[in-house]
């Protein structure tokens, strides 16, 4: 059984002189698009519930993590120990009910607690707004939501959904408005408003719209194909079909979907 310390050292080996040729020639930015990819693929397995997958793709983050530590090692800007020792700094800090006299009893407490740790860091750095943190390179719907979380710390945010659900309603009838000036730029701002007001109304209900999104790409994606596969049966095209045959193929799919996992749906003969 390989250890922590056997990993370092593999990666130690790796960026070595002797070591791999593409491994000694990553950079902090060249390996960004690569855990941008295994970020999703971590994400994809959690929302698939695959946990073997998972296990492999941790590793793989894992791996990035101990790479741009070498890296700014050799950089002389950090190492792997320092990343360690930050991060459980960090835990002791923010969690001085469990390493500390503060009690919390339950995890409203807790929240309330771990703000207000927070907010002592903050006051030692110098921020223009407290949105500085959250970064430009999120995606752009989890990047809504913590701006809208943030926002609503301070109390600039509606007291309970309603209101939002009435904007949500107020956007969607700007939308119709856009449409009808065949304004295209106009079509885009109100559709960013509308998706912006719905991750809003997301956030209400403690639902990350990001996740929400990725979970209904998946059965799409289910779905989608169950209906490719009645067409391949059919011994058909899907041109032969009109949108509302192609409507009952779907809502077979639906049916499979909720009685079978998918995997085992699409091996279902009918």
């Amino acid at each position: 059984m390989k250890t922590f310390e056997d990993l370092k050292n593999i990666v130690i080996k790796l960026r070595s002189p002797e070591g791999c040729p593409w491994d000694r020639k990553q950079t902090h930015d060249s390996l960004l698009p690569f855990l941008f990819e295994e970020s999703n693929e971590v994400a994809d397995t959690i929302i698939s519930k695959d946990y073997n997958h998972l296990k492999e793709e941790l590793g793989d983050i894992l791996l990035h993590i101990l790479l741009h530590s070498k890296i700014a090692e050799e950089n002389k800007n950090f190492t792997i120990d320092d990343v360690i020792n930050d991060i459980s700094e960090k835990l002791i800090r923010r969690h001085p009910h469990v390493f500390g006299e503060i009690k919390a009893e339950t995890a409203d407490e807790v929240n309330i607690i771990w703000e207000n740790v927070k907010n002592e860091e903050r006051k030692k750095t110098v921020a223009l707004s407290i949105l500085d943190k959250i970064p430009n390179t999120f995606h752009p719907l989890l990047r809504s939501y913590k701006l809208q979380k943030e926002a609503s710390k301070v109390g600039f945010d509606w007291k309970d959904y309603l209101p939002v659900l009435d904007k949500v309603h107020e956007e969607l009838e700007e939308i119709k408005e856009a449409i009808q000036s065949d304004n295209i730029e106009n079509i885009e701002h109100e559709l960013g408003d509308l998706l912006f007001s719905t991750v809003n109304l997301g956030r209400f209900f403690d639902v990350n719209s990001d996740v929400a999104l990725t979970k209904c790409n998946k059965r799409f994606y289910e779905r989608f194909r169950l209906v490719e596969k009645q067409v391949l049966q059919s011994g058909k095209s899907f041109n032969d079909f009109s949108l509302e045959e192609l409507d009952l193929f779907w809502d077979k799919a639906k049916a499979l979907l909720k009685k079978y996992p998918f995997e085992k749906a699409l091996t279902i003969e009918e």
